[in-house]
């Protein structure tokens, strides 16, 4: 990116992950990575490794929202991503926010309800606040564990995983990008699809379970992408690409599910 008036701008509203691999951490590095400017809400501090969470903190509902107020007043945001949102009280928060500065960007939502290593990230009486956030957004970006929460429909191959999107789609999303890494087989399959069709991308299934923070990373890459005016299908592909190199280049800390490679990537930013 030759001129640096056109830096993107995201704010982050999500988690903090102590052992950097995933939440604002993750986001954080994926933003920065791909050419863009990263501010943060911290919704959580979690207490944790690449083998678990061992412990959550919340941070209040009027915190989260300062957070968010004082960005957007001063530095402000071409893209709005979520991630952890833990409850319905921050949910609704959020939204409130989103709202009252009539926000015009892009709103992406990760609808994170539990950790790769199966630790709940969001209350039960959270999910139907949080189909309503989503009902405002301009993505979400669900594992399948997360569209089966979402939609109550099993997902055991891709022709599946199309129907819920479609499912979630019908909700007002503006576009679904279901992940499928949860899928078993040789190859993982990711399935974007919008009012204008669907578009497919499958890349080989790497043998690795250093996968920490692969759904953050994704998110966060394609809210990197579209804040920089890229059209959904191509900041699709360049985000499926980075997630793809990132756990090739992962550096295998931990005895758990380890981080991905970040700044180990290099993804052309024009």
């Amino acid at each position: 990116m030759s001129n640096l008036a056109d830096m993107g701008r995201v704010l982050i509203v999500a988690g903090s992950d102590s052992s950097g691999g995933a939440g604002i951490q993750a986001d954080i590095k994926t933003v920065t990575m791909l050419g863009q400017y990263a501010a943060t809400a911290i919704t959580a501090i979690t207490v944790q490794n690449t083998k678990g969470v061992s412990g959550i903190e919340a941070i209040s509902p009027g915190v989260i929202a300062a957070q968010m107020r004082t960005v957007l007043s001063d530095v402000g945001a071409d893209a709005i991503k979520t991630g952890m949102l833990h409850d319905a009280e921050v949910i609704e928060t959020v939204l409130a926010v989103i709202d009252d500065v009539a926000f015009g960007g892009d709103l992406i939502v990760d609808p994170v309800m539990v950790a790769t290593s199966g630790a709940q990230l969001l209350r039960d009486d959270a999910v139907e606040a949080l189909k309503t956030l989503i009902a405002h957004a301009s993505l979400v970006t669900p594992n399948i564990p997360e569209a089966e929460m979402l939609t109550g429909r099993k997902i055991v191959n891709v022709d599946d995983m199309k129907a819920a999107a479609y499912d979630i789609l019908e909700t007002g999303v503006e576009a679904v990008l279901l992940k499928g890494g949860h899928l078993q087989g040789p190859d993982v399959t990711d399935i974007l699809v919008s009012l204008k069709g669907e578009c497919v991308i499958a890349s080989q299934r790497i043998d690795t379970r250093h996968t920490h923070g692969t759904g953050c990373t994704l998110a966060s890459a394609m809210a990197a992408y579209l804040s920089a005016g890229k059209s959904l299908e191509e900041a699709f592909e360049r985000s499926h690409a980075f997630v793809h190199s990132a756990i090739k280049a992962a550096p295998g800390f931990g005895e758990g599910h380890g981080p991905l490679g970040h700044a180990r990537v290099h993804m052309e930013r024009d």
